[in-house]
């Protein structure tokens, strides 16, 4: 399993995925899930994915080497295509291929086939914008009133960023936000771990910061602390129970 997310404010795109891929409780290993394409003034995007890792690492691999969506039209890549709106129906287009192509093989074994991703960043010319595409090659776009889009294990994650998160939201704010969404995961389930890939873009800039945060990351892990703490701070001064708080007791027979 895979934890990514999709932050799309007003100030710009953050995306941040894990690495960490579980077939087992004894085969953990680490792949990279967030694929970047920065070319500084013309384009700059973000694939994040979850799920099955055969189906998403072939589907990559497809549109890297050019999708027809169209008979007798030239191949187009993420690098050719003139918009986000188009990078989506390829991604979409490989997803649902690979997935009809393979599906009833590793079906035939028990294997799930499931897969989806985040595609997110901006083309010149074109509005920044993040969309969730599915196993099916369908896909939504992200919009004011959620301004984040999760993939993969994101239960745990979702409540920081429901709370937290809005349009107007800073960048930076936003990066934390995530950051303490992957803490809460982490916490919670084992298949989701560091490194985590992340990938910042600020509205109007063609030009992408891509970084990775490994598991010794001093701000990640003061981050982690400080909001362990701050939540147990905010635990004891809140009231106990007005009914727990003493009183005559029931006598209890033995």
């Amino acid at each position: 399993m895979t934890y990514c997310v999709g932050m799309l404010v007003e100030d710009g795109l953050a995306m941040i995925a894990d690495t960490r891929t579980n077939a087992g409780v004894d085969n953990i290993s680490s792949y990279r899930k967030l694929h970047v394409i920065d070319q500084p003034g013309d384009r700059v995007l973000g694939v994040c994915t979850a799920g099955n890792l055969s189906v998403t690492q072939t589907a990559m691999a497809m549109v890297r080497e050019g999708v027809h969506l169209k008979v007798g039209e030239p191949p187009e890549t993420l690098e050719t295509a003139p918009s986000l709106y188009r990078c989506a129906q390829l991604l979409g287009h490989a997803l649902r291929s690979v997935r009809q192509s393979i599906a009833p093989a590793l079906e035939a074994d028990s294997l799930n086939t499931s897969a989806s991703m985040l595609l997110g960043g901006q083309i010149a010319g074109g509005e920044m914008g993040l969309y969730l595409i599915y196993s099916q090659g369908n896909f939504i776009e992200c919009g004011r009133d959620t301004p984040y889009l999760q993939i993969g294990e994101l239960k745990y994650g979702k409540p920081i960023l429901e709370s937290g998160l809005a349009y107007d939201t800073p960048l930076a704010e936003a990066v934390k936000l995530g950051l303490i969404s992957f803490s809460t995961t982490m916490r919670s389930n084992v298949s989701v771990g560091a490194p985590f890939d992340m990938l910042t873009l600020r509205r109007g800039f063609l030009s992408g910061d891509v970084r990775r945060i490994e598991e010794d990351d001093a701000y990640f892990n003061d981050l982690h602390d400080q909001w362990t703490r701050a939540q147990s701070a905010a635990r004891r001064a809140m009231p106990e129970p007005p009914w727990m708080m003493g009183g005559p007791r029931l006598a209890v027979s033995r």
